[in-house]
């Protein structure tokens, strides 16, 4: 039973990317044309995460801040990071800055709802129980996300993803997708500040 709802979480996956594809294809557009003419620098940010079982893939989000892409990086930035551009914090204020990954569910790397990809030196500290949180395909919603985003400690966050796989169905799933459309139009909290220049 566990496998059937599996395959129909990834079949949800797959059908709901492609309508998004189709029907926010002009406000990709958009959002890469205001990114693009708002500060120097790449339409999209790209950066390696830990996925699924441990998998190392890269995230694409639209790029939120100025400078040079980092080549490595160990820390989340401050919500009030001084290098997001006045298009950027648009973007993370509403989780737009997130619509690229659209195409890492596509590929199979995530899922629209499961547990925040991790970023490689992250992993290292965490503990056994915290690596639950590996055992399903990140996602680009989580339960974290529904329980004050980044305002809640790094700590906590952690529990919660591991807790999201242990506790998983598809009712879960729509849950956070519903309770994530208003906490994204109440803008409680930025979206996941990750460092993007050096």
């Amino acid at each position: 039973m566990y496998q059937f709802q599996m395959g129909i979480k990834r079949l949800l996956d797959i059908v709901l990317c492609l309508l998004i594809l189709i029907l926010a294809f002009p406000l990709f557009l958009l959002l890469a044309l205001l990114v693009r003419l708002s500060s120097p620098g790449p339409i999209f940010f790209v950066q390696e995460r830990v996925g699924w079982n441990g998998r190392p893939f890269h995230i694409i989000k639209f790029r939120t801040m100025t400078g040079k892409p980092a080549k490595s990086v160990t820390t989340w930035t401050k919500a009030d990071e001084a290098r997001i551009t006045p298009v950027g914090g648009f973007l993370r204020d509403y989780g737009l800055d997130e619509l690229p990954q659209v195409l890492n569910i596509l590929k199979g790397d995530m899922s629209i709802v499961g547990p925040r990809p991790p970023l490689p030196a992250q992993v290292e500290n965490w503990t056994e129980d915290q690596r639950k949180a590996l055992e399903m395909r990140p996602g680009v919603l989580s339960l974290a996300a529904i329980e004050g985003r980044r305002s809640i400690p790094m700590e906590k966050r952690i529990e919660l993803h591991a807790q999201y796989v242990r506790d998983w169905s598809l009712e879960l799933d729509l849950i956070i997708l519903w309770r994530a459309l208003f906490v994204v139009l109440s803008k409680q909290g930025a979206t996941e500040a990750v460092t993007e220049s050096v």
